[in-house]
């Protein structure tokens, strides 16, 4: 399963996703993806649910990105940690500007909750979504999470 946020129209959504996936068709959601929408339009009003059940299409994601999905995936609602909390995390404490590399280009978002990471400090970090970095305060802010 892959994941979009919200643009500013259905139609930009639409373009975003034909862009990345050319091959896409419109279709009616079956019953996992009708529960991960469900699931992800909570978590959105701020109740604090567990997304870790939803599969990820991640064939042609590199391995260490996986790693990185995996550590960011595993980052409770509410919480946070830094790029360099996940590198540590991933086995090279050095590798603070791959992990958001791979988090900049996360084809899961929510799903793979890249703004649950922050930058060292507790500074916000980038953010590509949408909206930018005030996205991801405001995605915080809805969960719960305490911010400087």
């Amino acid at each position: 399963m892959r994941t979009f946020l919200p643009e500013s129209s259905a139609e930009a959504v639409r373009a975003r996703l034909l862009r990345r996936l050319p091959e896409a068709r419109e279709a009616v959601p079956g019953d996992e993806v009708g529960r991960a929408i469900a699931e992800i339009t909570r978590l959105f009003a701020g109740d604090p649910v567990d997304l870790t059940w939803i599969p990820l299409d991640d064939e042609a994601v590199p391995e260490q990105y996986r790693r990185v999905y995996a550590e960011a995936r595993a980052i409770p609602p509410g919480s946070t940690r830094t790029y360099g909390d996940v590198a540590r995390l991933i086995g090279d404490v050095t590798l603070a500007r791959r992990v958001g590399e791979a988090l900049g280009r996360n084809p899961f978002p929510i799903v793979v909750p890249c703004h649950r990471v922050l930058a060292a400090g507790g500074r916000t970090g980038g953010f590509s979504a949408r909206g930018g970095t005030e996205t991801k305060m405001r995605l915080l802010r809805r969960e719960g999470a305490v911010l400087l």
